[in-house]
């Protein structure tokens, strides 16, 4: 069969790469794809970026189903679209991508629904909002409502902090639309864990966990990112935490997508703070995390083809999800300035054999240039955590470009 991934980043390279070792498959279009999956087995780049366009695209090639990366069609209802026409689609209609597409409605939804989740208040006025970080405690936690590109969620630790960015949000518009409404939610001290969740609008089966490194500076510091890199499993995970998590997330989730009839058939990533063995849902995502998912894939060892149909098929309860007993470590390499102005252009040279999956490249005059913040992932799998970042660190070493940057503590706790 013929399959199609949306999307242009990490995440889909690893997406297309995990699907190429399927046998049901023959074919894989990348819309757009990147340097890296113009080089994948089985893989096509196709450059078309309108539902319209990539609809037809799929009707006339006779493609078996869709996986969607980027939350932007989703939330813009590619899923409606192809459903239209009959077209199989792994990912959640318009209505259920609101899960990601507004924070508050996906805190609304977590508090209808007795989701564990911080105290939290929405404003959509700046006057109402300042006035609430005046009688808050510190730190606080602010959110913009709309998709941000991951951007969108500042920690204040002061009341100076919380006025710029409530400025920042809501009068200044650094995130357009997405940040006329905000959330001013609690602040819990922890440590974060990402959680994925496959559901086929009946059955759901809790996929994998990770942990992710978004700031762009080693220790935590500097400004929010995409993701620097991941780790997965979880290494904090125990059956206390897990059977929390089970019992006081994901089961009143799926509740609430069932009682209010969302039609959502794909992967739901929940992120996490963990304190004192309890989760507290800081963020519902309507699709794979990146690089989450570049950490995830190697260690499945199912046909993930195979998954995302029974998925859209509604025939979860069919699968059985194995996974290798290693843990992987993925390290992100960025353009110099990345998350601010960057260059690119640059040619890259890999020596590694380990798997690294392009992001921000592509090809010209046959080499391999820089086209990106988020240059490339580079994955490595071992029996502990410790021999799976000492050889990352050691193979990343063999891959240049000009401007190269990346953590030196990823999968440190």
């Amino acid at each position: 069969m013929k399959v199609m991934i949306i999307g242009n980043g990490g995440r889909e390279h690893a997406l297309a790469w995990k699907i190429s070792q399927s046998p049901l498959v023959e074919k894989i279009y990348c819309i757009p794809g990147n340097g890296g999956t113009f080089n994948e087995n089985k893989c096509e780049n196709v450059y078309i970026d309108n539902i319209h366009d990539i609809k037809e695209f799929a009707k006339n090639n006779n493609i078996a189903f869709t996986i969607v990366g980027p939350e932007k069609y989703l939330v813009e209802g590619i899923v409606n679209e192809f459903e239209k026409d009959s077209l199989k689609i792994f990912g959640p209609d318009k209505r259920a991508s609101m899960l990601e597409g507004s924070k508050s409605y996906a805190k609304n939804f977590a508090k209808k629904y007795n989701v564990q989740t911080p105290e939290y208040s929405v404003f959509n006025k700046l006057g109402d909002a300042i006035e609430k970080i005046k009688e808050v405690k510190y730190p606080v936690v602010i959110k913009a409502d709309g998709l941000a590109a991951g951007k969108g969620v500042i920690i204040a630790k002061n009341y100076e902090e919380a006025e710029k960015t409530l400025y920042d949000f809501m009068e200044n518009k650094i995130f357009e639309e997405a940040g006329k409404t905000v959330v001013i939610e609690e602040y819990i001290e922890g440590y974060e864990m990402s959680v994925f969740v496959l559901v086929d609008g009946e059955n759901y089966k809790i996929f994998q966990t990770a942990k992710d490194h978004k700031k762009i500076f080693e220790g935590e510091k500097g400004p929010n990112t995409g993701g620097m890199g991941a780790i997965s499993p979880h290494p904090l995970l125990n059956e206390t935490l897990f059977e929390n998590i089970k019992q006081k997330i994901i089961k009143p989730t799926i509740k609430g997508i069932k009682e209010e009839k969302l039609n959502y058939k794909g992967i739901l990533f929940i992120g996490l703070m963990i304190k004192n063995n309890e989760p507290y849902l800081l963020e519902y995502n309507v699709r794979f995390g990146d690089p989450e998912t570049q950490a995830m894939l190697p260690l499945l060892e199912n046909d993930i083809a195979e998954i995302f149909l029974k998925t859209v098929e509604g025939k979860l309860n069919e699968v059985e999800l194995k996974w290798k007993n290693k843990v992987s470590c993925c390290v992100v390499a960025a353009s110099n300035g990345y998350p601010g102005k960057y260059e690119k252009g640059y040619e890259i040279n890999i020596n590694t054999e380990e798997i690294v999956f392009h992001a921000g490249t592509t090809i010209k005059n046959n080499k391999l240039i820089t086209n990106g913040g988020r240059v490339l992932s580079l994955v490595t799998m071992e029996d502990t955590l410790e021999k799976a970042q000492e050889k990352a660190y050691e193979e990343i070493s063999k891959i240049s470009f000009k401007g190269i940057y990346y953590r030196k503590d990823i999968g440190k706790l």
